[in-house]
């Protein structure tokens, strides 16, 4: 708390970073699972690759990546409200599209600069975040009780894939928490 700005600056740098492997990482183990998941995982990648694209800090006056964010978010609205064909089950799929193309659009009106400039209608944010982190509440409590008795933790080396599925969506669900703390 009682650094200088250029420190400060340089944490905030690091985290994004951090937020972009993060994101990447997750988006990556999507798309390794598309073939054998199909469009939930392949809708699961783009929103981790689009996640980890807009928490780049560099040049964030770049002029590009918010329209064009905001165009790839609302085919994947698109393809989200296709999935609920298959049942609401696929409800978050829809919601974190359109969390994103929302932030796209803040970005685009804060002139490239979006996060941290107070874009946007602070009642949406705050429902957005209300939305995510019982969403990060919920999918931890569930990762920690999954693969053994109700309320027993998953010893180290037992979890299986759909343990690692449930970290990877808790740890979208986590990355957009952090993006929506910056508007």
């Amino acid at each position: 708390m009682h650094g200088s700005a250029t420190s400060l600056s340089s944490s905030v740098s690091v985290s994004a970073w951090l937020l972009v492997l993060l994101c990447a990482v997750s988006g990556g183990y999507c798309l390794r699972r598309v073939r054998t998941s199909g469009a939930a995982a392949a809708a699961e990648a783009v929103m981790g690759f689009g996640m980890a694209l807009m928490a780049v800090p560099l040049a964030r006056a770049d002029g590009w990546r918010a329209p064009v964010l905001a165009v790839v978010f609302c085919g994947a609205a698109l393809h989200a409200l296709w999935l609920l064909r298959g049942g609401v089950h696929h409800t978050h799929h829809l919601v974190g599209s359109l969390t994103m193309v929302y932030m796209s659009l803040a970005a685009a009106a804060g002139n490239g600069h979006g996060h941290g400039q107070g874009a946007g209608p602070p009642l949406l944010t705050g429902a957005l975040l209300l939305y995510y982190a019982g969403y990060v509440v919920l999918g931890g409590a569930r990762l920690l009780t999954s693969g053994g008795p109700a309320g027993q933790p998953v010893a180290a080396g037992r979890g299986g894939p759909a343990e690692l599925i449930r970290a990877c969506r808790l740890a979208m669900g986590m990355g957009m928490l952090a993006m929506l703390l910056t508007m």
